[in-house]
């Protein structure tokens, strides 16, 4: 039974998650971005660290993601209409871009060596606080600067149409 639960989270994630970042309409994506979240906080469920879970629903889906839905009603974001003039730098930066993703994630999965698994961490409060504050503090420094960017970015393409 897990396992068809993690498989329909999976795929429902995934196609949300397809739905955020390749629909038009900025509500939409804000949307399918909540489901894809609750698709992770699933996930977290199911490998047993219920806190991640929790925080994942009230932080991100809960507090986050309702702020950008705010921000996109109260600048009402356009839709965005096909572009009538060609583009080809773009498309051309876009598709090598996607490439080297996809050449990275196969040499990533390529790379990963399937070990025994360690001792049980606890997926408490305190152990994960020791670990974001230890050794992961520049990655979790390092995603809250990425947030900050995709928020003034979206800011500064909205009042860039207007």
């Amino acid at each position: 039974m897990v396992v068809l639960v993690f498989y329909a989270a999976v795929v429902v994630g995934v196609v949300s998650a397809v739905v955020a970042v390749a629909h038009r309409n900025p509500v939409v994506n804000v949307l399918s971005l909540v489901v894809t979240l609750f698709c992770v906080a699933v996930s977290y469920a199911l490998l047993g660290a219920e806190f991640l879970a929790a925080a994942q629903i009230l932080i991100y889906a809960g507090a986050i993601l309702v702020l950008f839905l705010f921000v996109v009603m109260l600048l009402n974001a356009p839709e965005v209409k096909s572009a009538s003039e060609p583009r080809p730098f773009q498309r051309t930066a876009g598709l090598l871009l996607a490439v080297a993703a996809g050449v990275g994630g196969v040499a990533l999965l390529m790379g990963i060596q399937v070990v025994a698994p360690g001792a049980q961490v606890s997926g408490d409060a305190q152990a994960i606080g020791r670990l974001l504050v230890g050794p992961y503090l520049f990655a979790f420094e390092f995603i809250s600067v990425v947030l900050l960017a995709a928020m003034v970015g979206a800011l500064v393409l909205v009042k860039r149409k207007h």
